[in-house]
C-alpha cells in the first residue's frame, strides 16, 4: 500500500482521537501533513541564559526543574501547574494550564529546553504554557515551523509528527517535475522542498524550497486547465453558418455597438462557424454591453435553426433579460419564454412541453433551467450570466442538455487577464473594455455616519429633477451582535421621516419572489422614488432612470462588491452618483473609499481588491471548483504565474494529453489531484 496515502490515524503517536483533531485541518493521511506547510516561522536562535532576558519577549531557555509540579485549582474548569527552572546564572517560574500529565514528566532535577512569552517583573521571570523538549535538540537553535491549528492540538504536537513523518517516509515522495524543467527554471527536488519548507536549515534553503512549491502547484493547476480545454476541443460541435438577418438586426439597434462589441461578436462569430464546440469567457465592466451581445449571439442559433438558452444568477434579473429579448427581437419571428421558480405550474408544464417539441427559440431563466424535467429538441447555444453565481457543475448540468452545445460565459467581475487565465482557464477570454458613447462617469464621493440628513437632502433634489435612488444596506434586519444599519431599520426611518412625502421601496432576498417582482416594477416604472435594498441589487438590474447610489456601512462590503452596486446607477443620459457611508475606523476602510473615489475602472479596482484582500477571499466568491492553493499567492507571485503560464503553454503545444514518457510524472499527479475537477469541468 503506498504510505502517503495511510490514513493519519495509524501513524505511531497519533490514534483515533488526535486524528479527530487532525481532520479538523483536514489532514486525513500522511500525504495531506507533509503537505500542510506552516503559515509563519520563527526565529529559534541561540539558547538564551536567565541573566541575559532584560525585557518581556519571546525566548528559547535551558533549563533544571528544581521542584516538582505543584496543582492550584483557579476555578472551576482551570488548573494551573507551577514548578521552578534553573539555569547557572538564575532561576523562572513555570506554569501551565489544565496539563495535569505534566506532573509526571516535568520532575526535579529534570533537564528541559522551553520556548515560548517570558515575563519580567519585580518577581522576576516567569514563563506561562511553553513549548518544551527534553533533552532533544533537534528543533532547536534553527528555524521554527508554525502551523495554523485547531482546538485541542498544539504546536508542540504537530511539529513533532511532521518531523517524525519527515524522518520516515519522506523518501516516499517521487518527483514528478521532469529534470529538464527543473533545471530550466533551477527548482529544488520535491525531497528537498517538502524538508525545508517545514524544517528550514536557513532562510535561503526556505525561500528555495517555496518557489518550488510555488511553481508545482501553478503548473498543475494551469495544466489541468488547458488539458481541459484541449479535451473541449476534441469535440464536434454545431456547425453555424453566418445569416444575413443577425446583421439585419445589428442595424436595427437604436444604438451603435462599441468597437469592442464588435470585436467580441465577431469573436463569437468565429467560433460558432468552426466545427469546434465555443467555450468563450465574456468579460465586460458593469454597463460595458454584454447582454447585447449574448441577444445577437442567440440569435445567430436561432437562425440557423436551433434552440438557445440564457441562464441568470437571480429571478429580477432572469426577468430583465426575458423584458428586453421581448423588446429588441420585436418584429422578429423569434419566440421566447421565460422559466424561473415563480413560473406558475401550468404555464411551466406548456412551457417545458414546447421545448422539447422546439416551438420555444429562446429559453431565459433562472437555476430552474437544469433541472431534470427541462429538455430541448436541439439546444446548441448555452450562455451563463454572472458566471461567477454558479458553480462549474451548474454551468455543464445545462450544457449536457445540448448535443457539444457552444457555450458563452458572461462576467462583470472584472479580473485581470493572467488571472483569468488561472481562474477561467477551460475558456477563450474576450473583454469588453469599451463603455457606450454618452455614458457619464459615476461621481463618488465618501461620507459618514453624522453627515447622512446631508446626503438625503440631496437625494431629495435629484427626485425633485425626477431621478430616483438607491440606498443599500449590508443586512436584512437589525442585529444584536453588529452594529450595522439593517435595511428594514433604514425603511422604517425614512419613509416616516425624511421621504415622507415620497413614495419609498423595500427589497430583500428573505422576500417572496413575487412580492421581490412587484417592488422592483413599481421602481422601475418610475412610482417608487428611493429604493432601500440589500445586495439582492447587486447584479446586472438595469434603471437608467436612477441616479444615486448610497450604500450604507460601505465598509461591510469588498471593492469589487462596492463596484458593482455602483454600476446599477450612470446607465441612463443622466449625471450620477455614488456616496459611500463609511463607519469603519480601519485604513482598509478608508483605503476602499479612497480608491473608489479615484476610478470607475472595474480592472484597476479588482487589482486593488487583489492587494486589500488577498486572492483567497477574491475568489473564494467564485464558485469554479478549483482545488483551493495552499503555498501560491495570485498576486503575490504574479511573475512566478506568468513563467509558468508561458511554460504550460508550450508543453501542451508539444504533447496536448501529456502522454510521453517525459510528462508522465505530471500527468500522474495531475490526475490525483484534479481528476474530480477535471471530471466535473469536462463536458
Amino acid at each position: 500500500m503506498d504510505i502517503l496515502k495511510e490514513s493519519i490515524q495509524y501513524i505511531k503517536g497519533v490514534g483515533p482521537k488526535r486524528a479527530n483533531l487532525l481532520n479538523n485541518i483536514q489532514i486525513h493521511t500522511v500525504k495531506d501533513l507533509l503537505y500542510y506547510f506552516p503559515r509563519d516561522y520563527e526565529m529559534r536562535k541561540n539558547l538564551v541564559s536567565l541573566n541575559k532576558i532584560n525585557k518581556s519577549g519571546k525566548y528559547l531557555i535551558k533549563v533544571i526543574i528544581k521542584s516538582n509540579m505543584e496543582e492550584n485549582k483557579v476555578r472551576k474548569g482551570l488548573k494551573v501547574y507551577k514548578c521552578i527552572g534553573e539555569d547557572p546564572t538564575g532561576k523562572i517560574r513555570i506554569s501551565f494550564f489544565n496539563s495535569p500529565f505534566l506532573k509526571n514528566i516535568f520532575h526535579k532535577d529534570r533537564e528541559v529546553y522551553l520556548y515560548g512569552e517570558v515575563k519580567k517583573s519585580f518577581s522576576g521571570l516567569e514563563i506561562t504554557h511553553p513549548e518544551y523538549k527534553f533533552n532533544e535538540a533537534e528543533y532547536t537553535n534553527h528555524i521554527m515551523p508554525i502551523y495554523n491549528l485547531t482546538r485541542g492540538l498544539n504546536q508542540n504536537d504537530l511539529t513533532k509528527l511532521t518531523y517524525k513523518v519527515i524522518q520516515e517516509h519522506i523518501n516516499c515522495v517521487d518527483e514528478y517535475i521532469p529534470e529538464c524543467i527543473r533545471k530550466e527554471y533551477r527548482i529544488c527536488d520535491i525531497k528537498y522542498a517538502l524538508k525545508n519548507i517545514h524544517f528550514p536549515e536557513s532562510i535561503e534553503k526556505m525561500k528555495i524550497s517555496k518557489y518550488r512549491l510555488v511553481f508545482e502547484e501553478l503548473l498543475l493547476l494551469q495544466l489541468a486547465l488547458f488539458m481541459v480545454k484541449n479535451q473541449i476541443s476534441q469535440g464536434k460541435g454545431v456547425v453555424f453558418k453566418h445569416e444575413k438577418q443577425v446583421d439585419n438586426f445589428i442595424d436595427s439597434l437604436p444604438f451603435s455597438l462599441t468597437k469592442a462589441q464588435k470585436n467580441v461578436v465577431e469573436e463569437i462569430k468565429k467560433d460558432l462557424e468552426s466545427d469546434k464546440p465555443m467555450n468563450r469567457l465574456v468579460q465586460g465592466d458593469v454597463g460595458s454591453g454584454k447582454t447585447v451581445v449574448a441577444l445577437i449571439s442567440l440569435l445567430e442559433a436561432v437562425f440557423n435553426g436551433y434552440q438557445g438558452a440564457l441562464m441568470a444568477p437571480t429571478e429580477i434579473l432572469a426577468q430583465q433579460h426575458y423584458e428586453g429579448c421581448i423588446k429588441l427581437y420585436e418584429g422578429l419571428n423569434v419566440k421566447v419564454e421565460l422559466l424561473t421558480g415563480s413560473t406558475r405550474p401550468k404555464n411551466k408544464e406548456r412551457i417545458l412541453d414546447d421545448l422539447k417539441k422546439g416551438n420555444v427559440d429562446i429559453v431565459i431563466g433562472t437555476h430552474s433551467l437544469i433541472q431534470d424535467k427541462v429538455e430541448f429538441k436541439n439546444l446548441a447555444l448555452v450562455i451563463t450570466d454572472e458566471q461567477h453565481r454558479f458553480g462549474v457543475n451548474q454551468r455543464n448540468v445545462f450544457a449536457k442538455k445540448g448535443i457539444n452545445p457552444n457555450i458563452l460565459v458572461m462576467t462583470a467581475t472584472p479580473i485581470p487577464r493572467t488571472l483569468a487565465l488561472i481562474l477561467y482557464g477551460d475558456l477563450d477570454v474576450s473583454i469588453i473594455d469599451e463603455l457606450p458613447p454618452g455614458r457619464k462617469e459615476i461621481k463618488t464621493y465618501g461620507s459618514v455616519e453624522k453627515d447622512k440628513a446631508k446626503v438625503y437632502e440631496f437625494i431629495k433634489k435629484e427626485i425633485q429633477k425626477g431621478r430616483q435612488a438607491y440606498v443599500v444596506a449590508p443586512l436584512v434586519e437589525e442585529s444584536e451582535t453588529l452594529d450595522m444599519n439593517s435595511a428594514t431599520e433604514i425603511y422604517d426611518s425614512i419613509k416616516e421621516d425624511y421621504f415622507k412625502d415620497y413614495n419609498v421601496g423595500l427589497v430583500h432576498g428573505k422576500m417572496k419572489n413575487k412580492d421581490k417582482e412587484e417592488v422592483m416594477n413599481k421602481f422601475k416604472n418610475g412610482e417608487t422614488h428611493v429604493l432601500v435594498a440589500t445586495t439582492v441589487i447587486e447584479v446586472g438590474v438595469n434603471v437608467p432612470n436612477a441616479s444615486i447610489m448610497v450604500i450604507e456601512n460601505s465598509e461591510r462590503f469588498g471593492l469589487a462588491q462596492l463596484h458593482q452596486l455602483r454600476g446599477r446607477v450612470g446607465r441612463g443620459e443622466y449625471q450620477s452618483y455614488c456616496i459611500l457611508i463609511n463607519n469603519g475606523k480601519s485604513p482598509v476602510a478608508r483605503e476602499r473609499v479612497e480608491i473608489m473615489t479615484k476610478t470607475n475602472d472595474g480592472f484597476i479596482i479588482a487589482e486593488e481588491d487583489l492587494k486589500i484582500r488577498g486572492p483567497g477571499e477574491f475568489f473564494g466568491t467564485i464558485q469554479h471548483g478549483i482545488p483551493q492553493l495552499k503555498m501560491a499567492n495570485l498576486f503575490r507571485h504574479m511573475k512566478i504565474l506568468k513563467l509558468v503560464q508561458k511554460k504550460a503553454e508550450m508543453i501542451v503545444k508539444e504533447d496536448s494529453f501529456l502522454e510521453s514518457k517525459k510528462y508522465e510524472g505530471l500527468k500522474k499527479k495531475i490526475t490525483n489531484e484534479f481528476g474530480k475537477f477535471i471530471e466535473n469541468i469536462s463536458l
